[in-house]
C-alpha cells in the first residue's frame, strides 16, 4: 500500500539518514542510497555525529555507554556524497534535526536505531532501519537489500506503523509535587542497582495498589517492541508488537513470586525504591539515564505519542522471530488441507 504522505512531482523531499559508522559496509549502503536519491531529486540529511572519524577508546560508544573501545569507523563522507550527485545537508544530533523530513533511514543495530529514534519520536517522523550487525531485530531488511528498500521508499511504497512508548517519571515522595525527571522509553526501562553489590530493594505497584516487594539486581518495564530485548534476557516472555501491552520483569530476583507481569496499556505501573535501601538508576533505552534514590519511585504510564514504524514488507512478526533468533523448526509440515 502505498504512502499517503509521499510528496507530489516537484515538491520537497528528504530523508535522514543515521548511521553506525563502525561497520565498513555502511560505505557502500550510503553510496546506494545517495545514487537512489539523487536520480529521483530527494535530498539526504545526514547527522554530522556520523561524519567524524571515532577510532579511540572512549567511555561511550555509538551503541550505548558501554565503556569499550570504539570500533574503527567509516564516517559518512558527505563530499563524495555529493560527488554522487546527491543533494546533502548536515545536522546536528538534536531532536529538531528530523523536522521536515519525510523518513529517517537507520543504518545499523537496534542501537542506532534507538539513538535515530531519539532524533525521530519528538519530530514524529517516521524510521526504518537497514541492519548492517547481527541480529538487528528492530530492523526492517538487510543491507544486502538496500537496492530494494530504496526503490520502493523513492517510489512511496510503504506504510507507516505505531508502535506503542512509554512515559517514565522519577518522583522523590518528599517532593512529590515536582517530578525529579520525565522522559520516555521505545523498548523499556531498567531500574537497576546504582551499585556493583548487594540487592535492589524495591516494591512493585500496578494502578496504586502493591504487588509484590523483593530484592533484585533490579526490574524492567517494557513495551511489546522491547519484549525481544532487555526483557528476554531476564526471563521475560516475548509479546507480538501489535499486542499493547506493558510487560514487567525482575531481573534476577530473591523472592518466591517475582515472575513477569503482561499488564493493560492503561495501568500505571510503579516500582518504589526502599528508602532504607540502595539507591538505583533508570536507564531508558540504555541511553537516558535518571538517577534514583533510595525512597523515590519510577512510574511508567503507556505514552499518547507513539514512535512511527516504516514497514516495507508483509513479512509475518513470527517468521522475523525464527529468523533472527535462528529457531529450530525442523518437522514442521503446517496445517494439512
Amino acid at each position: 500500500m502505498a504512502n499517503d504522505e509521499v510528496a507530489g512531482p516537484g515538491e520537497h523531499r528528504e530523508f535522514l539518514v543515521v548511521a553506525h559508522t563502525g561497520r565498513e559496509v555502511v560505505t557502500q549502503t550510503m553510496d546506494s542510497i545517495a545514487r537512489y536519491c539523487a536520480a529521483a531529486g530527494v535530498r539526504l540529511r545526514v547527522v554530522d555525529y556520523d561524519t567524524k572519524t571515532r577510532d579511540t577508546v572512549a567511555t561511550e560508544s555509538d551503541e550505548g555507554p558501554t565503556g569499550r573501545a570504539r570500533p574503527v569507523s567509516h564516517p559518512v563522507d558527505t563530499e563524495h556524497l555529493r560527488d554522487l550527485g546527491a543533494a546533502v545537508q548536515l545536522a546536528s544530533p538534536e531532536p529538531a534535526s528530523a523536522e521536515g523530513c519525510e523518513l529517517v533511514i537507520v543504518l545499523g543495530g537496534d542501537g542506532t536505531f534507538l539513538r535515530a529514534a531519539e532524533l525521530a519520536y519528538p519530530a514524529q517522523v517516521p524510521l526504518i532501519g537497514i541492519n548492517l550487525g547481527h541480529i538487528g531485530f528492530l530492523a526492517e531488511a538487510e543491507a544486502n537489500r538496500v537496492d530494494a528498500v530504496m526503490q520502493q521508499l523513492i517510489a512511496g511504497d510503504y506504510r507507516v506503523e505505531p508502535r506503542m512508548t512509554l512515559d517514565v517519571t522519577v518522583i522523590d515522595p518528599a517532593r512529590p509535587d515536582n517530578p525529579v525527571a520525565r522522559t520516555w522509553a521505545l523498548n523499556e526501562i531498567a531500574i537497576l542497582n546504582a551499585q556493583n553489590k548487594g540487592v535492589l530493594e524495591v516494591v512493585t505497584e500496578v494502578d496504586g495498589r502493591p504487588v509484590s516487594a523483593f530484592g533484585a539486581d533490579g526490574v524492567l518495564v517494557s513495551t511489546p517492541t522491547g519484549s525481544t530485548a532487555y526483557a528476554f534476557s531476564a526471563g521475560g516472555p516475548v509479546m507480538w508488537p501489535d499486542l499493547e501491552a506493558i510487560l514487567v520483569v525482575p531481573s534476577n530476583a530473591h523472592a518466591l513470586f517475582a515472575r513477569p507481569l503482561v499488564t493493560s496499556p492503561l495501568s500505571r505501573v510503579a516500582v518504589e525504591i526502599d528508602k532504607r535501601g540502595r539507591a538505583a538508576v533508570a536507564l531508558c533505552d540504555g541511553r537516558r539515564r535518571i538517577d534514583v534514590s533510595a525512597g523515590a519511585r519510577v512510574e511508567v504510564v503507556r505514552s499518547d505519542r507513539s514512535v512511527l514504524w516504516v514497514r516495507i514488507d508483509a513479512e509475518p512478526f513470527t517468521d522475523r522471530l525464527v529468523t533472527k533468533f535462528d529457531l529450530p523448526v525442523t518437522g514442521w509440515r503446517g496445517r494439512q488441507t
